[in-house]
């Protein structure tokens, strides 16, 4: 469809520029010229001369320039000549061809339609008749992948997972900024989360191994409409902030399984200190030691089982009675009872979160 852009443009432009101008591709075809016996010309070496130049470069008799006017584009302006006017016009014609394609891609690509849903950057009644425009299946459910970039790396975020989903019908590559990329994917229905998360997995791991980059992946429910796409990049985003709080150790995080820690992140920061003051009336959070602190993760790691924890934590029996009975003294919650070991542990994640919001000075 470019193409057809690019030559209408030209065609138009030609008597103004009064010399040969056109477009050349990724693999430096030309597919858009105003003298239509050079179509499909090969211009070997164009590109590789251009990616080592600043702006422009000038090869036999031509000025050739990227598209556009900031990042390297996959398409290049040519104009004929090598001379000063040759350069201004190479100026003015990659800045005028890569607004008209930003313009229309915009109006057009899917890719743009689906970013103008995440982003919100759309009316809901919209949606629709965009999507008859595009011919774009709205009931098809599609699951969202939000990967956020730790570090920079030679290749930018959004070329490395671009590489890892080819198929551009069903699955849509989306930069949000310039560490974060979304990766739409069209999923069969009833398709298991473990099956999802798997896909993550990977995702991480190719980066990791292939292109050394360090991610954090956020996955969103299964929605079954284009128009649920909003809120599933809000839930990819929250698995990520929710994560980054209550599950440290992982970079794959799932809305579905962030539990209790996605209902305590919405609550009120005065709200979850009251909270704190009315379970612990005898003592600090604080005041507790490492060592106590870790008897209790181990307890709740091993469902409030006393035999099993004293096995995990190399104690006595006794031992560990005794520690649980110091620790019911302390807060006046006994751990050994199911309601007070969801208090505590509800208090745990509480105060983790706490910990986490800045100081206030």
């Amino acid at each position: 469809m470019s193409n057809r852009l690019f030559q209408g443009v030209i065609y138009q432009m030609k008597d103004a520029f009064d010399r040969t101008i056109g477009v050349i591709d990724e693999n430096g075809v030309v597919i858009s010229c105003s003298d239509l016996g050079k179509m499909g010309d090969m211009r070997q070496g164009v590109r590789e001369e251009l990616s080592f130049a600043n702006e422009i470069i000038m090869i036999d008799g031509c000025t050739y320039r990227y598209m556009g006017t900031g990042a390297k584009s996959e398409y290049i302006v040519f104009v004929e000549g090598e001379d000063k006017m040759a350069e201004k016009m190479t100026k003015l014609l990659a800045v005028s061809l890569g607004n008209i394609k930003s313009l229309y891609d915009e109006k057009y690509d899917k890719g743009s339609f689906i970013k103008n849903i995440i982003l919100d950057n759309i009316l809901p009644s919209d949606i629709y008749i965009k999507s008859k425009e595009l011919h774009f299946n709205t009931d098809e459910s599609r699951i969202v992948f939000l990967i956020k970039f730790f570090g920079k790396s030679d290749m930018m975020p959004f070329e490395m997972i671009q590489n890892m989903f080819p198929d551009k019908t069903k699955d849509y590559v989306i930069s949000v900024s310039e560490q974060d990329v979304v990766v739409v994917k069209e999923v069969k229905r009833g398709t298991d989360m473990k099956e999802i998360e798997k896909v993550a997995v990977n995702i991480a791991d190719t980066l990791s191994t292939e292109f050394y980059a360090k991610v954090a992946v956020g996955i969103s429910t299964i929605v079954d409409n284009i128009k649920d796409l909003a809120k599933a990049y809000q839930e990819a985003q929250v698995a990520l902030e929710v994560g980054k709080v209550f599950e440290t150790d992982k970079n794959i995080i799932s809305y579905e399984n962030l539990g209790i820690g996605r209902l305590i992140y919405q609550l009120p920061t005065t709200l979850c200190e009251m909270f704190l003051q009315e379970v612990f009336k005898k003592g600090s959070l604080d005041s507790l030691d490492r060592e106590t602190l870790m008897t209790i993760q181990c307890f709740f790691e091993n469902n409030l089982n006393v035999s099993e924890t004293s096995r995990k934590l190399f104690v006595h029996r006794n031992t560990l009675v005794y520690r649980l009975e110091k620790i019911r003294k302390f807060t006046g919650l006994d751990l050994r009872e199911f309601e007070h070991a969801i208090t505590f542990k509800v208090a745990l994640m509480v105060k983790k979160y706490l910990n986490s919001k800045p100081a206030k000075f």
